[in-house]
């Protein structure tokens, strides 16, 4: 039986899925050299959809292991590397799965996300234990937030939450036509690597994204009324924690850094450390 006669079909696109195949050979090139493999590592592959970029993973790592949601690529990809031990797949959302379990051990990770949830996925990877580095290809804009400086149009709740966690770079841009359906805008190809002192600790981390996310919906505030607006603290306490931080009060969110928000939260009083909902 040849190659051609033992593959299934392909299946439709199924738009619900966020589905856009990346077909061109010199950006899938560039996502699997970015992640920068060898031998010696276990790769995960989150949403290997129709194999293009897998091809190019199973050649390079000694271990990769691809997680697709969508059922009717499972009998694709498990007959197009049948013949490769070391490829394994998974039926499953990726969201419902802990990846360093997964892993069993150090891991690099590479995904093709679907845009209508691609922030739940990389937060999603960033949860411990993180990989050693990512590479994502994403939604231009997403792309953009996630690298953004402090006083930029694009900084926000994203970039500061992401930044806390990991050294995000820009590593080139993929236009429409290199996609089958072509999406409506432009993706980007982003690498992160985990950040071996994160400027926010473990137990610090659901309260510090609270406090971000919070602070952004005020984003044009001055500080001293984001503070007492967050956190229901009294104008005298909202000074206090500011001026611990080293703030100025008139400073808006968009100018502070990550580490900025992380000293604003150690300085904050701890009976309102994980309230931001007043």
């Amino acid at each position: 039986m040849t190659d051609d006669a033992r593959q299934p079909r392909l299946p439709p696109i199924r738009k619900r899925l966020g589905q856009h195949f990346l077909t061109d050979a010199r950006a899938l090139d560039k996502i699997a050299d970015a992640l920068d493999i060898t031998r010696a590592d276990t790769v995960i592959e989150i949403g290997p959809g129709r194999g293009a970029l897998t091809d190019r993973l199973a050649t390079r790592a000694g271990r990769l292991i691809t997680i697709e949601v969508d059922k009717l690529l499972i009998p694709i990809l498990r007959t197009r590397y049948v013949d490769q031990p070391h490829v394994s797949v998974i039926e499953s959302d990726v969201l419902e799965l802990s990846l360093g379990d997964v892993a069993g051990g150090p891991y690099l990770l590479v995904g093709n996300v679907p845009y209508y949830i691609t922030t739940p996925i990389i937060f999603h990877a960033m949860t411990r234990p993180r990989p050693e580095r990512a590479v994502f290809l994403v939604q231009r804009e997403v792309a953009d937030r996630a690298v953004a400086a402090p006083g930029s149009k694009e900084y926000g709740a994203l970039s500061v939450n992401l930044q806390a966690l990991a050294t995000v770079t820009l590593r080139g841009i993929v236009k429409p036509t290199s996609f089958n359906p072509p999406p409506s805008v432009e993706s980007a190809i982003v690498h992160l690597v985990p950040r071996a002192d994160p400027v926010v600790a473990a137990e610090d981390e659901a309260a510090f994204r609270k406090l971000v996310i919070a602070s952004f919906g005020l984003r044009r505030k001055q500080l001293r009324r984001v503070v007492r607006t967050v956190r229901g603290l009294s104008a005298e306490d909202a000074e206090s924690a500011l001026a611990t931080a080293g703030i100025e009060p008139e400073a808006r969110p968009e100018t502070l850094s990550a580490a900025q928000f992380a000293k604003l939260l150690h300085a904050l009083p701890s009976a309102s450390a994980d309230d931001t909902s007043r």
